[in-house]
């Protein structure tokens, strides 16, 4: 390298045909320090060389890749951009840094006076925080929520904060630091109308559920545009810890159906989720007939899909009618004989001639 440098007839900056990365960039991104600092040593050396492909300056690939060496001796020069942003998702060096669980490129970041802690990204708008909370990197998340101008409930282009995404991803420590805010609201909705709670619910997080359902500000009963609510999404995905902690508060409807007609019941049945349906038929406030926009009931959809043990729960209560028919005017056992459920067919027959024990 220092032969090569030598010589009056290379150029330090030239950058190769694929991917536009230049010698620092190369040295950067596969942690050779010593050839970066050899680098930067010369005047002809530029430091902000991005590549063409993904626009990462060194920096930005040092940061990514999480080699605080090179960082730092990035940082000593005074022509480097510390809030790049990279051609891909507009992500700057420390967004980089605290996606990726790098504590020690974010503390050497956050110590400089001219990075700007809370740049989201062009593409998502998430910032640095939103993405260490969202993979659960709870030391970086302590630091950002220490700075002033760190907003601890900024939202993406989805309305996506910070704790909405630490909830989906069940994140529970980060969770608490970000509940301990006083300006980080616990039932912010997004775009979709979904709050903190409903994504927690829909992934099973029991953890981040009691938390949040600590809060007074949260209501356990809040529907998204498309009308579901916690319970909707923890039954359809068969969560039973998450719908039983949702069945004991006293302001969650069990039998609140969506802009489609669903209920939780037959989200549940008709992805064959015995032990939600369990709890749902023990329920008086449930209706184990209910049908939905199409005519469909629970038994329609279980006995359609193959769901045995669904089929047999909701045929033993007299409330449902194992010959209802749905707008296209298909019975549980027109289904169930389409489909090929020859076990079905002879179930629903029994019921609906001696019924079922």
């Amino acid at each position: 390298m220092k032969l090569l440098l030598g010589r009056e007839d290379v150029n330090p900056n030239t950058s190769d045909a694929e991917y536009g990365r230049t010698p620092l960039l190369w040295a950067a991104r596969n942690r050779h320090e010593g050839t970066v600092k050899l680098l930067l040593g010369r005047k002809d050396v530029n430091p902000e060389a991005a590549d063409t492909k993904y626009g990462l300056t060194p920096l930005s690939q040092a940061a990514w890749n999480g080699h605080e060496g090179i960082v730092r001796l990035l940082l000593e020069r005074k022509d480097v951009n510390l809030d790049t942003l990279d051609t891909k998702d507009g992500l700057t060096p420390l967004s980089q840094a605290a996606r990726n669980g790098h504590e020690g490129v974010v503390k050497l970041l956050l110590g400089q006076k001219n990075v700007n802690p809370d740049i989201p990204d062009t593409k998502y708008g998430l910032t640095p925080l939103s993405r260490a909370a969202r993979n659960g990197h709870e030391g970086i998340v302590k630091w950002l929520l220490e700075r002033k101008d760190v907003n601890p409930d900024s939202s993406s282009k989805s309305g996506r904060t910070p704790l909405s995404w630490a909830a989906e991803k069940g994140h529970e420590a980060t969770v608490k630091l970000l509940l301990q805010r006083k300006e980080v609201s616990p039932d912010s909705l997004c775009t979709f109308g979904r709050t903190p709670l409903s994504w927690a619910a829909e992934n099973g997080h029991g953890g981040v559920m009691k938390l949040l359902l600590k809060q007074r500000d949260v209501n356990p009963d809040r529907s998204s545009k498309h009308g579901r609510t916690p319970l909707s999404w923890a039954a359809e995905k068969g969560h039973n810890g998450a719908v039983k902690l949702l069945l004991r508060r006293k302001h969650v409807n069990p039998d609140r159906s969506c802009k489609l007609g669903r209920t939780p019941l037959l989200r549940a049945a008709r992805n064959g989720h015995e032990g939600v349906v369990k709890l749902l038929l023990k329920r008086k406030d449930v209706n184990p007939d209910s049908s939905c926009n199409s005519g469909r009931t629970p038994l329609s959809w279980a006995a359609e899909n193959g769901h045995k043990g669904v089929v047999k729960l909701l045929l033993r209560r007299k409330d449902v009618n194992p010959a209802s028919f749905s707008k296209s005017d298909q019975t549980p056992l027109a289904l169930a004989a389409e489909n090929r459920h020859g076990a079905f067919v002879e179930l629903l027959h029994a019921r609906r001639h001696r019924g079922v024990r």
